[in-house]
């Protein structure tokens, strides 16, 4: 299935949204100075969902466990309607989840949104896996056997 860009864009920041802290995402939301008018359609609300894996990562799947997750959907006055999902029990950063990918309808809104808050978060994110990955490496250990020789 051929996802066009409008899509793309929008698993992208969805993406990002469900990494960052609820934290930093309330406090990057407070510089847009953004407060739509919404009512809640669903949640949010906590349950869980089924974890898969596969052997290998391509062969027989297989249920790993469960893990806790939030979700919410919300509607705007205008009627665009948004929905978001999130690791652990957040529902304040489902609920401003939702509501952004609400207005992210919008062409205009979505281009600021993107440039002065997913942006940054995912720049931050990068910052904080590259940190994660040097600091992994630094502990690998590298196996080797000599090989003796024929007596």
């Amino acid at each position: 299935m051929k996802m066009d860009a409008d899509q793309a864009a929008r698993r992208d920041r969805m993406a990002v949204l469900a990494r960052c802290s609820t934290t930093r995402l309330n406090a990057l939301w407070a510089t847009l100075g953004l407060q739509p008018v919404h009512t809640p359609l669903r949640g949010p609300e906590a349950g869980l969902v089924m974890l898969r894996g596969r052997v290998g990562g391509t062969g027989e799947p297989f249920n790993v466990g469960e893990a806790t997750v939030t979700r919410a959907s919300i509607k705007l006055e205008d009627g665009s309607v948004g929905h978001a999902m999130a690791l652990g029990r957040d529902p304040t950063k489902a609920r401003l989840s939702a509501i952004i990918d609400a207005l992210c309808r919008n062409a205009a809104t979505a281009a600021r949104i993107d440039a002065e808050l997913i942006a940054p978060m995912r720049r931050e994110l990068d910052a904080a896996d590259e940190t994660r990955r040097l600091e992994t490496a630094a502990t690998r250990v590298d196996f080797f056997t000599m090989v003796r020789g024929e007596d």
